[in-house]
């Protein structure tokens, strides 16, 4: 069992930056391949970042690459978002999720084991 706990949202202004961080709870957690999804109102959720454990290897969805960036860290069982040059379709609630799989299945919202409630990410224009 993992309870996962996102924090960091806020408002920001196009062309900002934000952090957001995901505590995890379970003795398990360096095992887990984590990952960021975001959903904004009327749209479905969508894949962000995701990062599996062993070996560390990343992905990024394309609207994000080269913006965003998703990194972990074992020892505190958190993963993080950094979110640079924000933009207004940025704007959705974002979810932390750790999932048993490995390789290009965590790039799906489908197989994620575990969720966050969400952390909301506002961007002005």
């Amino acid at each position: 069992q993992v309870q996962l706990v996102e924090s960091g949202g806020g408002l920001v202004q196009a062309g900002g930056s934000l952090r957001l961080s995901c505590a995890a709870s379970g003795r398990a957690f360096s095992s887990y391949s984590m990952g960021w999804f975001r959903q904004a109102p009327g749209k479905e959720r969508e894949f962000v970042a995701a990062s599996s454990s062993s070996p560390f290897i990343t992905y990024h969805a394309d609207s994000v690459k080269g913006r965003f960036t998703i990194s972990r860290d074992n020892a505190k069982n958190t993963i993080y978002l950094q979110m640079n040059r924000l933009k207004p379709e940025d704007t959705a609630d974002y979810y932390c999720a750790a999932s048993r799989y490995a390789g290009s299945r965590i790039r799906r919202a489908l197989d994620y084991d575990y969720w966050g409630q969400g952390t909301q990410v506002t961007v002005s224009s």
